[in-house]
């Protein structure tokens, strides 16, 4: 049985939940849209909030092309964007309510249409009965003319976690298999970040001092973050062809805050009136000790259970 009711959540004021008993999620109405919540009921937020608004962008772009004072904020959760991200477009303040209708086993969410970027966005999230949550992005083009860009998800996850990220493991024969896009900030040898042979994985470090990301292309549609006990698994597809980010279906970014898990669809060239599409599974496993960052095999062992 899926129940939905509306509920003031935290400093995120009117919000809306829906859980099957097991899990729960909940998203921002007030603003947004955010899943600013998923994990088990009545158990720790897998997402990151962030209540002190210490992750914003503002100043004179956003007064003059949004007519906004206050800015973009995080907020924190799961978001929805589009890529390539571009300042001040990806920074479209959606400070404003959104709506909502429930579909069966969840919601829809509808934010105001992007007046100045002409983007419409949607997000449909459901509970499946086994506790997986389904989450359905949309990005229209409202403009006069074409637009390229990516469907961009983005998962902000709670501090002091550990994530796992599969490396393409295809015989390529004498081609290259994998790429790795590293961003100018990123210090390569940086210790929250370990490179194996399988696996990449980067751990949320509260006291780090800069900012981590990179990017690859993710061809088993998975990657996973373990915290407070539990393991996180986000899927999205891995098949297409032309991305952004020099060719990565998968992202990752982290500082002192929070980790973010990206996946992103394909980049397109898209017409007035078109919408493209991109999807994302999230499941939760309880009671899963983490292996070591650099423990290949245990990382392995651990993935290949809950994987099936």
């Amino acid at each position: 049985m899926i129940a939905i009711k509306e509920i003031n959540y935290g400093n995120f004021g009117r919000c809306v939940q829906v859980s099957n008993g097991t899990v729960d999620f909940v998203a921002t109405l007030d603003l947004g849209p955010r899943i600013i919540r998923f994990g088990f009921v009545g158990g720790d937020n897998e997402f990151f909030e962030d209540v002190d608004n210490k992750v914003a962008e503002n100043g004179d772009d956003f007064k003059e092309k949004f007519d906004s004072d206050i800015g973009w904020k995080i907020y924190g959760g799961h978001r929805l964007w589009a890529a390539p991200e571009i300042l001040p477009r990806n920074f479209y303040p959606d400070n404003d309510p959104v709506k909502y209708e429930e579909i069966p086993s969840g919601i829809r969410l509808m934010p105001p249409p992007q007046k100045w970027t002409n983007l419409q966005m949607e997000m449909e999230v459901t509970i499946a009965s086994d506790g997986s949550v389904d989450v359905t992005h949309k990005i229209t083009n409202i403009g006069a003319w074409n637009c390229e860009f990516a469907v961009w998800a983005l998962s902000v996850m709670a501090q002091n976690g550990l994530e796992v990220v599969p490396l393409s493991a295809k015989d390529t024969g004498l081609s290259h298999n994998r790429r790795l896009i590293i961003w100018p900030y990123t210090n390569i040898t940086d210790k929250r970040g370990y490179w194996g042979d399988k696996y990449a994985t980067v751990r949320q470090d509260m006291t780090a001092t800069g900012p981590f990301k990179f990017g690859t292309n993710c061809d088993d549609g998975w990657a996973a973050y373990f915290n407070h006990g539990n393991l996180f698994v986000k899927y999205f597809p891995a098949d297409g062809v032309h991305y952004t980010d020099g060719g990565v279906n998968y992202e990752t970014y982290t500082n002192a805050h929070m980790l973010e898990m990206e996946s992103l669809s394909e980049l397109k060239n898209v017409a007035p009136g078109e919408t493209i599409t991109h999807w994302e599974k999230w499941k939760l496993f309880a009671n899963v000790t983490p292996p070591a960052a650099d423990d290949e095999a245990g990382i392995s062992a651990v993935m290949s259970k809950v994987l099936g």
